[in-house]
C-alpha cells in the first residue's frame, strides 16, 4: 500500500475524467461545448494535469527520481493552464453566487485552494511525504465537475430522480469523501497518524461544502 496507494489513487482519477467527459471525447462528440475554444483548452489543461499526475506518481514507484523532477515543469505548466482557463469560464459563465449550484459555489473557493496547494507542493518538493500529499490534495480539489460527469454516466444517473437535487449532492458528498477517507487509512496504515495535509485538507474541504450550502 505504502508503495502504490497514489499511483493506483492517480489511475482512478485520470480514470474517472475520462469516464466523466466521455460523452465528450466518444459518444457526443459534436455536442457544441467541443468546438468552444474556452472548454476545449480548459478540458485539455485538466487532463495534462491528470497524466502528468499518473506519469509522475508512476515514476516515484520505479524509483526514477531525475524524471520526476524534470516532468515536473510540465505539472506546473498544467496547473497555471487549470487555474487561468477555470477563472475565465467562472466569469463568462456564472452570473451571481445565488445562481449557481452547491459544486459551482464550492468550485469558486476550491480553485485558489488547488493553486495554493501545488504552490506548496513545489515548495515543499524535497519533503516527499508533504510533497505528495499537498498534489494529491490539491487534485481532490478538483472533483467537483469530474464526479458530478461521472455519476451522470452510471446507474445513479437512474436511481436518483432528477427531482431529487439534494439527493445527488449529497451523493456527490460522500463519493468525493471517500477519496480523503482512503488517504487517511493510507496514512494510518504506513505511519499509524493522521498527516496534517490529509487532516486540514479534508477540514477545508468540509468548511467550503458548509459555505456553499448555508450562502
Amino acid at each position: 500500500m505504502k508503495r502504490y496507494y497514489f499511483l493506483l489513487a492517480s489511475i482512478v482519477l485520470l480514470f474517472l475524467s475520462l469516464w466523466g467527459f466521455s460523452d465528450n471525447l466518444v459518444t457526443d462528440v459534436g455536442q457544441k461545448s467541443n468546438s468552444d475554444p474556452k472548454f476545449i483548452i480548459h478540458g485539455l489543461f485538466c487532463f495534462a494535469w491528470f497524466i502528468v499526475l499518473v506519469i509522475q506518481t508512476t515514476y516515484i514507484t520505479k524509483g526514477s527520481y531525475r524524471a520526476h523532477i524534470n516532468l515536473g515543469v510540465a505539472g506546473m505548466v498544467a496547473a497555471i493552464g487549470v487555474f487561468v482557463t477555470t477563472i475565465y469560464i467562472f466569469i463568462v459563465i456564472y452570473d451571481g453566487w445565488h445562481k449557481m449550484e452547491y459544486t459551482a459555489r464550492c468550485n469558486r473557493f476550491l480553485l485558489p485552494s488547488f493553486a495554493l496547494l501545488v504552490w506548496l507542493g513545489y515548495r515543499n518538493r524535497k519533503t516527499a511525504e508533504t510533497h505528495k500529499r499537498l498534489m494529491y490534495v490539491a487534485s481532490l480539489y478538483m472533483l467537483a465537475p469530474i464526479l458530478g460527469r461521472a455519476m451522470g454516466h452510471s446507474i445513479l444517473d437512474t436511481l436518483i430522480p432528477v427531482t431529487a437535487p439534494i439527493t445527488w449532492d449529497v451523493t456527490l458528498f460522500c463519493i468525493w469523501t471517500l477519496f480523503f477517507i482512503s488517504l487517511f487509512l493510507y496514512d494510518w496504515t504506513t505511519a499509524r497518524k493522521i498527516h496534517r495535509v490529509s487532516s486540514l485538507g479534508f477540514v477545508w474541504f468540509l468548511l467550503v461544502w458548509t459555505v456553499a450550502i448555508l450562502t
